[in-house]
């Protein structure tokens, strides 16, 4: 390629233009380049979104862990809530049959009974049932609520504190739920009366001793000549100790 030779002009004859050949002139310098943004972005894009997915599941991982914590937590709260339920009704017991020793002028006229384990088995559980318990013999009294036929019979209308407690032992694993029942019959009713129940279902080692506590209590509006009972699932696995397996109420 050949470039046009234009004049050129100069104004002191001493200092001459420098005329540019194919020898001095160089090509022009390569245009600027700019790092992609877009890639970069793209990447922190990725690395922010990988982020906030980490956390997302560790925040779940936290939350599972912590609703486990405290499901425990709740699990061990109602164990120790049933055992200071139970130690406060014995110290109730205890207070109240301490009372009854005090003042026996006036245990004549409490309206109050208290019974404990007595069977006779015969092979067949439901000729056993409902449960024949001890009224003359050992830590029982009858004040003013008679028992006959194996149930205690109210003699005053009013509120009454009921309860029963029956202690489950066997060396066999029972084929069926534990079940504790507290009902009535009444003149007004033909049909018996569920008052109280507990079942539940007892895993245990085969040929191993094992026993289980179901106690049972509450208050109720009770009428003159309803006649109480207690029914087990088994009377062959009630155990034989009258501090365990209990029957009695008292009238508030």
């Amino acid at each position: 390629m050949r470039y046009a030779q234009q004049p050129v002009f100069w104004m002191n004859q001493h200092d001459r233009p420098i005329i540019m050949n194919h020898s001095v002139m160089q090509p022009p310098p390569p245009p600027l380049t700019f790092p992609d943004f877009r890639k970069k972005r793209r990447k922190d894009g990725i690395c922010t979104f990988l982020v906030i997915i980490f956390l997302l599941v560790l925040l779940a991982l936290a939350g599972v862990g912590l609703g486990t914590y405290k499901i425990i937590q709740l699990q061990k709260e109602l164990e120790g809530f049933r055992e200071v339920e139970l130690s406060v009704w014995l110290i109730f017991f205890i207070l109240y049959f301490a009372g009854l020793e005090q003042h026996p002028e006036k245990k004549e006229g409490r309206l109050a009974a208290h019974v404990t384990v007595y069977f006779y088995f015969t092979g067949k559980e439901s000729k056993n049932l409902p449960l024949t318990w001890e009224d003359q013999i050992g830590n029982v009294f009858t004040a003013g609520i008679q028992y006959k036929n194996k149930g205690l019979i109210v003699n005053k209308t009013g509120l009454h504190f009921l309860y029963s407690s029956i202690y489950f032992r066997g060396k066999e694993c029972p084929k069926q739920e534990l079940t504790h029942i507290v009902y009535k019959k009444s003149l007004r009713y033909p049909a018996e009366i569920k008052l109280m129940e507990n079942k539940e279902d007892h895993n245990c080692i085969p040929h191993v001793v094992w026993g289980r506590h179901s106690y049972l209590g509450a208050v109720f509006n009770l009428s003159s000549s309803d006649v109480l009972y207690v029914n087990v699932s088994n009377v062959n696995l009630v155990g034989f100790d009258e501090t365990k397996t209990f029957f009695g109420l008292y009238r508030l």
